[in-house]
């Protein structure tokens, strides 16, 4: 799950500080993890020859956005991160590798995306509920309609909290959703889980979006398994990045953090930890002009 710090002073809108080199590192392997369990960079869309033009919204360090540059020299990218950070990151591995197709900006998703009308073909978005309200998801969704040309994608992939046999982590993700409840960040009528995977059709849908399809994705980070470790590591930074949005919004005490935080890392390394990470694509058309 992706979050940053809000430039606009509204403490209460991302919840992990992502002017952070820990975060960004967490980022980087956390798209390369889904990226795979997704089946490649767009495994949904069979013809590209139409799209020319893609916007990364909320890129974190552009992992997803540089891939795509490099599997598709003859396609523009751009990348968007509210965190100057990510983006000088980003712009810096760009040149690195001599992706003359990859730019990237500084932009606040919350507010009216610096761009014309009409300007892309693909619009993609993974993991922002984090910094998303209720509300502020028609908004964004407005926004990629606009910025988007007719016949053009909007692709939305966000994530439910893990299932797992771990106590600890089970507490922690509950947790999460209690205190992204708080920030009037979920979905859920009762406050037990995110609930943002079954509404992504319908925000397309009262967008105007036609030829809504959904896609699920599933990561089994069990132990043994080969997404156990870059899990592991993910979870470890994540959970701990997560502890001052817990303790500020009054889900816990730092002292409970701290203790679930070392029983969920003791219980990932079990032998039989077991757990499930399910994510879901949703994707539509901007209606073609008549």
């Amino acid at each position: 799950m992706s979050a940053s710090n809000n430039a606009s002073g509204d403490e209460k809108a991302y919840f992990i500080d992502a002017e952070n080199v820990a975060e960004m590192a967490r980022l980087a392997m956390q798209d390369r993890l889904t990226t795979k369990a997704m089946g490649g960079l767009l495994p949904e869309q069979a013809n590209l020859s139409a799209i020319h033009d893609i916007l990364d919204i909320a890129c974190g360090p552009g992992a997803w956005a540089l891939d795509m540059a490099q599997a598709f020299p003859q396609k523009r990218v751009t990348g968007i991160d509210i965190s100057r950070l990510m983006v000088e990151y980003a712009q810096a591995q760009a040149r690195e590798k001599d992706l003359h197709n990859a730019t990237f900006q500084v932009m606040d998703a919350l507010n009216p995306l610096e761009f014309a009308d009409n300007s892309f073909d693909l619009v993609n978005a993974r993991f922002i509920t984090g910094f998303m309200s209720k509300a502020a998801w028609p908004l964004l969704v407005r926004e990629c309609t606009r910025i988007l040309r007719p016949g053009g994608i909007l692709r939305l992939t966000e994530c439910e909290s893990p299932l797992t046999n771990s106590k600890g982590s089970e507490r922690m993700y509950e947790m999460l959703a209690q205190a992204l409840a708080r920030a009037d960040r979920i979905f859920s009528v009762d406050g037990r889980h995110i609930g943002i995977t079954p509404v992504l059709g319908r925000l397309l849908h009262d967008a105007g979006f036609v030829a809504i399809q959904k896609m699920s994705h599933v990561i089994d980070y069990s132990f043994g398994t080969e997404a156990h470790a870059g899990c592991y590591q993910d979870v470890m930074t994540f959970l701990k990045l997560l502890q001052p949005f817990f303790v500020n919004v009054g889900v816990t005490t730092q002292e409970e953090a701290n203790r679930l935080y070392l029983q969920t890392l003791e219980e990932m390394r079990s032998e039989n930890f077991c757990g499930i990470f399910f994510f879901l694509t949703a994707w539509g058309m901007k209606p073609k002009e008549a």
